[in-house]
């Protein structure tokens, strides 16, 4: 068996990207107590079945993913506890985060992604943890929230046809070769009008059924009666992808209580302009990550909190990207966000953005060009259009 799949079915990693990167850290592996250890070399070797495991580096092991790594250095960098918390986790996926905060002693870990069906088994079976699923953090507001954790933790009631008030057909009494006699009433017989009622009732409800139009009623799953699913934390994280965190930290930030403490995950190739990543989707420039910093500070100082630290991330991204984590606590008071009116309903909502907005492309070339930020075109005009990409080549070439 190929040796990152056999990691995996022996359970020593959880997914066979961890179980490649076990094996860069070091594995071997035996087939008796007396025979000498063999290393594996590369991914694809075979290791036959049966045999004994030694990993030489259990670090990538110790959670769900290595976004448990970042964490636990990020924490320890910081020195805060968050033994006895309720914690908000923001771009769960997977469960690196929620894993690192369960065993540093969280009482509980509200898990919120986008996408469905990627938090792992043994995290989702955990009752402190409360995954919620197919909701965008960006327009997340304490009420959207707690319906949704309310729905997470509940079943769907199966309505039971109640065979007990279908109507009496007529003639009822002819089945099984019934007889009936001159003292046989059928004043409880069903009309005819009836029992075809009875069956047009019953066939709107199997189509209401079948389109998605019939209402649905819920109910706790049994244990889960009283999880607390109030929509105040005294600790949020959280690893958002595609997306700048300035459009996420607004209706985060909401739901920290006050002196509450955000330790959030900051990846530079999604605060920045496609023109100021090289390829591959890596930001090369170290120069911009100054940039980066200073748009994260003035949105979290807009939102009312205080920046206390901006770190390093333990450990790289899987891009190979440097990160960051920025540090900040809540005010004694939530800041209110601005309001705005909705466009489409005119309702007022909360306004989507308090922070400086990420520059325009044209700011970012007039910049490129008066700095002279890139030499290679390639790099400059990397993830834009294929028209943009073109002109990009054809000037460079005159």
């Amino acid at each position: 068996m190929r040796a990152d799949v056999f990691l995996v079915e022996a359970g020593h990693a959880t997914t066979r990207s961890q179980a490649q990167r076990l094996i860069a850290s070091g594995v071997e592996w035996r087939l008796s107590p007396l025979a000498p250890w063999k290393k594996v070399a590369k991914n694809g070797d075979e290791i036959p079945a049966g045999a004994e495991l030694q990993l030489l580096d259990a670090a990538e092991a110790k959670y769900i993913s290595r976004g448990g790594l970042k964490l636990e250095g990020a924490l320890a960098a910081t020195g805060l506890k968050v033994a006895g918390l309720r914690c908000l986790d923001v771009g769960q996926s997977t469960g690196g985060f929620t894993d690192c905060l369960l065993q540093a002693g969280a009482a509980q870990v509200v898990g919120v992604d986008v996408g469905h069906g990627q938090l792992h088994e043994r995290l989702r079976a955990d009752a402190r943890v409360v995954c919620v699923e197919g909701l965008n953090a960006r327009a997340m507001t304490a009420e959207s929230l707690e319906a949704a954790c309310d729905l997470a933790l509940s079943e769907v009631i199966e309505e039971q046809e109640d065979n007990d008030t279908q109507p009496v057909a007529p003639y009822a009494w002819m089945r099984n070769g019934g007889q009936v006699d001159e003292d046989y009433d059928d004043s409880d017989d069903a009309k005819e009008q009836e029992v075809e009622a009875f069956k047009a009732e019953r066939a709107a409800k199997a189509r209401a059924k079948a389109e998605g139009l019939q209402p649905v009623e819920y109910r706790r799953k049994a244990g889960t009666e009283q999880v607390d699913i109030t929509p105040a934390f005294d600790f949020v994280t959280g690893d958002v992808s595609f997306i700048s965190l300035t459009l996420v930290l607004p209706a985060a930030v909401q739901l920290l209580k006050p002196h509450g403490h955000l330790l959030m995950l900051v990846k530079p190739q999604f605060e920045l302009q496609p023109g100021q990543v090289g390829k591959g989707g890596i930001v090369r420039d170290t120069a911009l990550y100054a940039e980066v910093e200073q748009r994260i500070r003035a949105c979290l100082d807009e939102l009312g909190l205080t920046v206390k630290a901006w770190l390093d991330s333990p450990i790289e991204g899987g891009d190979g990207n440097h990160e960051f984590f920025v540090f900040a606590q809540q005010g004694a008071e939530i800041k209110a966000l601005p309001v705005q009116a909705d466009e489409e309903d005119g309702q007022v909502k909360p306004a989507a953005k308090a922070a400086a907005k990420r520059p325009s492309r044209a700011e970012v070339r007039a910049k490129r060009s008066a700095q002279e930020l890139y030499e290679d075109p390639e790099v400059a005009s990397f993830g834009q259009p294929g028209p943009a990409r073109s002109k990009q080549k054809k000037r460079n070439e005159r």
